[in-house]
């Protein structure tokens, strides 16, 4: 609630007919230049404007919850005089299927492992993603993110999760850090048509906050086939959460970066050389790692050539 409060006294009324691009805040006294409220609305999380006014999701819901349910009226009585038929029976009145309940912890990973493990090609495995229901990001999401590029690239890209223009275009990589990315690609000679790229988390987390572990868990058994299916012959770490999850590691990124490892799973001819990255996120905060983030990519660039 006080959250709330705080917004709503610091809604500014903008100023259309003044040229000092500023807002003025509900005060009516304190001026804010547009640039420095944007930047503040950043910092807070709102990364999405969803309308210009604020909706009170309590009334809507009391307006839409049905009406208590009426008391059923009483039978009419029968006369003593009607015949009776003891033959007859009377079928009970027939009760709805209950809904299966929803998938959690270990029973989705299992859920999850048995789809993962039935698809043959990247459609059977989009497919299985689909109907997976195990992971309550798919319910807050708009758009399933699965993987963008070329099938049968020898590179492999995974990122860490959709940001809010993945979510709404269904593509990874789409918003102005996978504009950066494909930059560093075309730095050693890649780009979207050599590479396939995907996350280890396939909808947003809201607020774009980091996934969870059990989030994770559950999204892993499609990572991994997706790379059995695949079968690369360079694995890519976008970030530390990334990284963490596929090289079962738990130092940090700039740690587990600038080293090269191996990843199996039972399904995979052989292990698969991998290295982990910088996120192009975390470059467009922290610039200066650019400098540490090219001496990866030239690794890799010799990785590719002595393949």
């Amino acid at each position: 609630m006080i959250w709330a409060t705080v917004l709503i006294w610091a809604t500014p009324r903008f100023d259309r007919g003044t040229p000092d691009a500023t807002v003025k805040a509900m005060d009516g006294q304190s001026d804010i230049p547009v640039a420095e409220w944007l930047r503040w609305q950043l910092e807070c999380g709102v990364d999405e404007t969803i309308g210009e006014h604020p909706v009170n999701r309590y009334e809507i819901a009391a307006a839409a919850s049905p009406p208590a349910a009426r008391a059923p009226e009483p039978a009419p009585s029968v006369p003593a005089s009607a015949p009776s038929n003891a033959n007859t029976a009377v079928a009970p009145p027939s009760r709805p299927a209950a809904a299966p309940p929803p998938l959690t912890g270990e029973s989705a990973v299992h859920t999850a492992a048995e789809l993962a493990g039935q698809a043959n090609t990247l459609d059977d495995l989009r497919s299985a993603l689909e109907t997976f229901d195990g992971c309550a990001l798919k319910h807050t999401a708009t758009n399933m993110v699965f993987c963008d590029g070329n099938p049968q690239a020898r590179i492999v890209l995974i990122g860490e999760a959709p940001g809010a223009e993945e979510d709404r275009k269904g593509l990874p990589f789409v918003g102005p850090s996978g504009r950066l990315l494909d930059r560093m690609l075309k730095s050693i000679e890649l780009d979207r048509e050599k590479v396939l790229i995907s996350n280890i988390i396939y909808w947003r987390p809201p607020g774009n906050r980091n996934p969870s572990t059990s989030e994770v868990a559950m999204c892993m058994p499609f990572v991994e086939r997706f790379l059995e299916l695949v079968d690369p012959e360079i694995l890519v770490a976008l970030g530390g959460p990334s990284a963490k999850a596929l090289l079962g590691q738990t130092d940090g990124i700039g740690k587990l970066r600038g080293r090269w490892f191996s990843y199996q799973t039972p399904r995979l001819p052989r292990p698969i050389p991998a290295r982990a990255l910088f996120h192009p996120a975390y470059l467009l905060r922290s610039p200066a790692q650019k400098r540490l983030a090219w001496r990866d990519l030239l690794a890799i660039r010799e990785k590719i050539q002595s393949l």
